[in-house]
């Protein structure tokens, strides 16, 4: 079974190293904290950019951008997955600083994003930042922010001190641009980092390594020694004790996080992310079994029961829907339909009310897969598609497809022309082509031993984007005397339902363009973590 993103059992973790450049000595993987003991450790390496995606300024790659994206998807996707979370606490609760409303920042500092906790037993200073705290974006103003963290160093940098940044809590929805924190970056002088003497972020993701390939060209060897990752609040504490009986000032979401993430690890979860079928599987086993073993099971249909069933209800009710496929779903209702269909029970999607739980679903059952429903062996094909000519780019997609086993084909034409009836409603649920292909691409595809690095986050999602952009150029050309439509399957090898007339379809999304020259570039040091629902 593989080590798939969406295995919870799988959830962040970077193993600590004094310079986040450096690959770790066995001596430093050893002091792996015990609450991670069962958890894949990632080292933390920066994403190599060709020289000419560094452009100059303060502007930043619309690649980095697009990945910071998906990255922040992601954790959003797996915080949901690790169960039900307490209602937050309210600023004050969490000793936000008492400022008076003339305060000239207390439009920021009432949030409690920045505190000095007090001092560490070498009597230095310790500044807290936290994500959790931090409003959507639209509500901060990001100018002021910067300002006030000058202003509330300022009381620190005379003397050493120590940052603990909480990494936990930050989103799409509160992240500034990339942009921006490369340009706050280069405001904090020499005067701010000369006597940092730590900095311990809390808690990372893969998000920082996209983070780290925007500030890797203007930090010094020096700073970067200064880093320390740190996957668990423990982890912390052996570094960091603050002098006589002072308490380090956590938010309340953090500590949660933190013990949600400690009990994942010793195992005290109720419902594992991946089921393994029974062996051997039952006759009604629809998860976790081959498309083949679906095909024998269901009088020889070529579309398995829960992508009909999933695509039909969507296609009916859920194609305006803002945001499909992008929003996560109740863990323990996903958990709940998989037994019922692998138990040959039928499923009533309207009994839920929630129309993201069958979108959930389906892409559930790609990732569940034995085998990737585009294979193992076009995995190598697929990432050379950034290298192909633009004018080619749907030829070549055809003559990959032409590799695929037949079944395969028949449903991945099915699963696509779906797709593609989605984004012809992307005025409305906000989904097109491109955004569908960030979605679908990792759970169509991956390799046959580890997660899909870095630099394949390019060229599967423009792939995916190709299948669903150009679906009936991709597939019509063999599928022009039938295909497979939601009354059933064409015996025919290029089977897909037709897509409705319309406007001429348009070139792949041109800000992932830039990054194309990514995929040839050699992998990081440490894979990107399997992509999940």
């Amino acid at each position: 079974m593989r080590a798939d993103r969406g295995s919870l059992g799988f959830r962040p973790g970077f193993l600590q190293t004094s310079c986040p450049d450096c690959v770790p000595s066995t001596s430093e993987a050893n002091r792996a904290s015990e609450d991670h003991a069962q958890t894949p450790l990632r080292i933390p390496g920066p994403l190599r950019i060709p020289g000419p995606l560094r452009a100059p300024g303060n502007h930043v790659p619309a690649v980095l951008e697009e990945l910071a994206e998906i990255e922040l998807q992601i954790d959003e996707d797996e915080d949901a997955e690790l169960g039900p979370v307490r209602p937050p606490v309210s600023p004050a609760a969490a000793q936000a600083p008492a400022l008076s409303t003339q305060h000239p920042f207390d439009d920021v500092a009432r949030h409690g994003i920045l505190q000095v906790a007090g001092e560490d037993r070498s009597g230095r200073h310790v500044v807290t930042f936290s994500c959790c705290r931090m409003p959507p974006s639209h509500e901060l103003n990001h100018r002021h922010l910067l300002e006030y963290l000058k202003h509330t160093l300022d009381q620190a940098v005379q003397r050493e001190y120590v940052v603990v940044y909480f990494h936990h809590g930050l989103n799409r929805r509160n992240k500034p641009s990339l942009g921006w924190l490369q340009g706050a970056y280069k405001e904090f002088d020499r005067k701010y980092r000369k006597n940092l003497k730590a900095l311990y972020i809390v808690h990372p993701t893969n998000f920082l390594r996209v983070l780290w390939s925007v500030f890797k060209p203007l930090i010094s060897h020096k700073f970067g020694k200064k880093v320390t990752y740190c996957n668990s609040l423990s982890e912390l504490q052996e570094h960091l004790q603050l002098r006589g009986n002072q308490q380090l000032a956590i938010p309340p979401e953090v500590l949660q996080y933190n013990e949600r993430l400690r009990n994942l690890h010793v195992g005290r979860r109720p419902l594992p992310a991946k089921t393994p079928p029974p062996r051997p599987p039952l006759p009604t086993q629809q998860f976790g079994v081959s498309l083949q073993y679906l095909k024998d099971k269901n009088q020889g249909e070529l579309i398995p029961l829960v992508l009909r069933c999933t695509v039909t209800y969507l296609r009916e009710k859920g194609l305006r829907t803002e945001g499909l496929f992008r929003r996560s779903a109740s863990v323990q209702t996903v958990r709940e339909i998989q037994r019922l269909y692998n138990q040959g029970k039928p499923v009533n999607f309207d009994d839920y009310e929630d129309i993201h739980v069958p979108a959930v679903v389906l892409k559930t059952f790609l990732r569940e897969l034995p085998q990737p429903l585009l294979t193992f062996e076009a995995y190598e094909q697929i990432l050379g598609i950034a290298s192909v000519e633009s004018s080619l780019r749907v030829p070549r997609c055809r003559q990959i497809l032409q590799s695929l086993p037949e079944h395969n084909y028949a449903v991945l034409s099915y699963l696509m022309g779906f797709l593609h009836t989605v984004s012809r409603e992307s005025t409305f649920n906000r989904m097109n082509s491109c955004n569908l292909a960030r979605v679908f691409g990792l759970s169509l595809m991956w390799p046959s031993q580890g997660g899909s690095s870095l630099q394949a986050v390019v060229p599967i999602s423009l792939f995916t984007e190709l299948l669903i952009e150009h679906y009936g150029e991709v597939f019509g050309a063999q599928a022009a005397g039938g295909g497979l439509t939601e009354d059933g399957p064409s015996t025919g090898r290029g089977a897909g339902d037709r897509p409705a007339p319309g406007p001429p379809a348009r070139p792949p999304d041109s800000s992932l363009e830039p990054a194309l020259a990514l995929w040839a570039v050699p992998a990081a040091p440490a894979a990107l973590r399997a992509h999940r629902h």
